[in-house]
């Protein structure tokens, strides 16, 4: 498995015959690698060479960390693309997961004025707050927060939330869902997100902005996202 006449080096014959193994289903989520040493070890190379394996595996996201307890198999991450305009209860279906949603807050509250601009309304009209923790298979995949003017999309309930929001808007309401806006960009944890997410504070997390709009224009939402991006990947096809 190892060549040590090859000019593939050796650190990256390792990574790769360990990804293999992850990828054919022989190391599963969770399972515990053995120790740096024993791969030395085994295969005569230094442990700085497999140190280096594992942390290109866990930059990758094939691999993660437990202080005092070693290096584990992490959980494979959801790629989700960025073409088209879905709802996550939408994604994680088409990709075989179930989708679950936990409420954490849903109120309606004055718009502040950023809020009020997005949504094209009047500072303090009422908008409604919808803050979820969003699961796949009962994991922890986002925290969300939804802001909807509680003039447009009129009756909304906790149960409906519960459910799926843009099934009521398209197909309850008669709105069309056209288009949206999406800002993401990298960051690190808060304190409420590690405590929604079940990750500690400083994780890597993906942040996102979007605005959503009907096919006359009229913006429908604004949404704070915060994804665990351990679990998750976005990806885009670009054509020249």
């Amino acid at each position: 498995m190892i060549n040590k006449n090859s000019p593939i080096p050796i650190y990256y014959q390792l990574e790769e015959h360990i990804k293999d193994l992850i990828e054919n289903g022989e190391l599963k989520p969770g399972d515990s690698l053995p120790a740096e040493r024993e791969y030395a070890e085994k295969y005569q190379i230094s442990r700085m060479t497999v140190r280096q394996a594992f942390t290109q595996l866990v930059n990758a996201g094939y691999l993660h960390r437990l202080q005092g307890k070693g290096t584990f198999v992490s959980q494979r991450k959801i790629e989700q693309p960025l073409q088209g305009l879905t709802s996550f209860t939408e994604d994680m279906k088409a990709r075989g997961l179930a989708p679950g949603s936990q409420l954490v807050n849903f109120e309606i509250i004055p718009a502040a004025s950023q809020i009020a601009n997005t949504l094209s309304i009047g500072e303090y009209g009422p908008v409604y707050e919808i803050k979820r923790i969003r699961l796949a298979d009962d994991v922890p995949m986002a925290l969300e927060t939804n802001y909807i003017s509680a003039n447009l999309i009129k009756g909304l309930t906790e149960d409906i939330v519960n459910r799926s929001l843009y099934a009521y808007i398209e197909e309850q309401l008669g709105f069309h869902i056209d288009h949206a806006s999406q800002v993401i960009e990298s960051s690190i944890a808060n304190k409420m997100e590690a405590k929604f997410l079940k990750i500690q504070t400083g994780s890597p997390v993906m942040r996102i902005e979007r605005n959503t709009f009907l096919e006359d224009g009229t913006p429908v939402e604004f949404v704070k996202s915060s994804y665990r991006a351990d679990r998750y990947k976005f990806m885009i096809s670009m054509k020249r």
